[in-house]
């Protein structure tokens, strides 16, 4: 018999493998995403305070009104708008991506492609080339 797969523990071994590598500065903060099987949340985090800069997910009230009717990969491009506003509001411009242990395709490149769309530069990192 072949065992089952956990694919989210895969995942979070990914995760923990890639942030070993990756960490956010006040100069560059972290981009960080999480996707459920509906909703997707984006976080803009300083690792060196400790401290979370801006926030943004489609259960928020002003997004879901936006998201209403899309695709799950639109609404993923509709958050990644809204935290690169919030985030250029609060002074940061480029920051480093952290995918969260996904494969960039779908709604995390959508949500990438739409904080790049809205101003917000994204950095490459090492851990990226994995």
């Amino acid at each position: 018999m072949f065992k089952q797969e956990n694919k989210n523990a895969v995942r979070q071994k990914r995760h923990i493998r890639l942030r070993s590598r990756l960490s956010g500065t006040a100069e560059r903060p972290r981009l960080n995403v999480y996707r459920s099987v509906e909703n997707i949340y984006a976080q803009v985090i300083d690792d060196v305070k400790g401290v979370t800069i801006a926030a943004a997910n489609t259960k928020q009230a002003d997004i879901a009104k936006l998201v209403e009717g899309k695709t799950k990969v639109e609404a993923a491009a509709i958050v990644g708008e809204a935290i690169a506003k919030k985030a250029i509001e609060k002074g940061v411009s480029e920051v480093v991506f952290d995918r969260g242990g996904y494969i960039y395709t779908g709604r995390v490149a959508a949500l990438a492609d739409g904080a790049r769309k809205a101003g917000l530069r994204i950095g490459r990192s090492d851990a990226e080339a994995e």
